[in-house]
């Protein structure tokens, strides 16, 4: 059912749903989620190389120069000659696409081969019948869908609240309304916070998903089998707002009066918590 909807600088998605009301959000990109281990021939090597669901690719080519020993910058350098067998709409950006998971290493190892394997990793899990059925269900292509369950990875609290998240998403596109979403400014900005400035919100950025209606341009991280299902087949609902009131209490909602009265409780929560400090 259609909804009133306030004055767009009004409706603001954080980090889990926070609004402008309480300018706050969070972003954590890097957090250590256990991921699936590829199985290989190859599994001996001098070490294994981690990339946790929710990294963006910046975070996965510090990670290769790390663990291969190599100068900063060097795994960057390698994607004008890895040929990636990315997605026409990708653009040769891999972003989405070096999936997480944990990848042997051996002496044989290079930037180069090492996203190849984590790119040709995601192919395999994003090209199954269920993937694309899914994408064309929700009137996305495959990309796109990529794109959403990078948001999703970014935005829910745990992975129950996946299948909502992607619901709020799907919602808010089919009503007109933009995503207003913290995780994207922060990609632009290349950068994690737990707040976010109405200032944030001006950035001239097609990321920006405050002032631009839509998907962003790209993934802004690359999300892992959960949140892909999430993308691929969200949870029923009607929802349009969500704000986690406290850890392990996401409220989704709807309806923009109920919307406030869960972020009031929210604000009491982190005043309380801030007193106690």
């Amino acid at each position: 059912m259609q909804t009133h909807t306030p004055p767009r600088r009004t409706i603001r998605l954080t980090r889990r749903g926070r609004i402008a009301l309480i300018a706050t959000g969070a972003f954590v990109a890097a957090t250590v989620v256990a991921v699936p281990l590829l199985s290989t021939d190859e599994a001996e090597g001098p070490g294994p190389l981690v990339i946790p669901e929710g990294w963006r690719a910046g975070q996965v080519y510090k990670a290769v120069d790390k663990v291969l020993a190599l100068p900063a910058g060097t795994t960057k350098k390698s994607l004008d000659t890895a040929r990636l067998e990315l997605p026409e709409d990708a653009n040769g950006n891999p972003e989405g696409y070096l999936f997480p998971a944990t990848y042997p290493i051996d002496e044989k190892s290079t930037p180069a081969s090492l996203l190849s394997y984590m790119v040709n990793t995601a192919n395999k899990k994003f090209s199954g019948g269920t993937v694309t059925a899914g994408a064309e269900r929700n009137a996305m292509n495959v990309y796109q869908t990529v794109t959403v369950a990078s948001m999703v990875q970014a935005e829910a609290a745990t992975k129950a609240d996946m299948g909502k998240v992607a619901r709020v998403i799907y919602n808010r596109l089919a009503r007109g309304m933009p995503l207003q979403m913290d995780s994207t400014i922060n990609y632009a900005l290349n950068r994690t916070t737990l707040r976010t400035s109405e200032s944030d919100t001006k950035l001239n950025s097609p990321y920006n998903t405050y002032q631009r209606m839509g998907l962003p341009p790209t993934p802004i991280a690359n999300p892992g089998e959960a949140a892909m299902r999430a993308a691929v087949s969200p949870e029923q609902g009607d929802w349009l707002y969500f704000v986690m009131v406290k850890p392990g209490d996401t409220r989704f909602t709807a309806d923009y009066e109920q919307h406030k009265k869960n972020v009031a409780e929210f604000n009491r929560h982190r005043r309380s918590a801030s007193a106690s400090r």
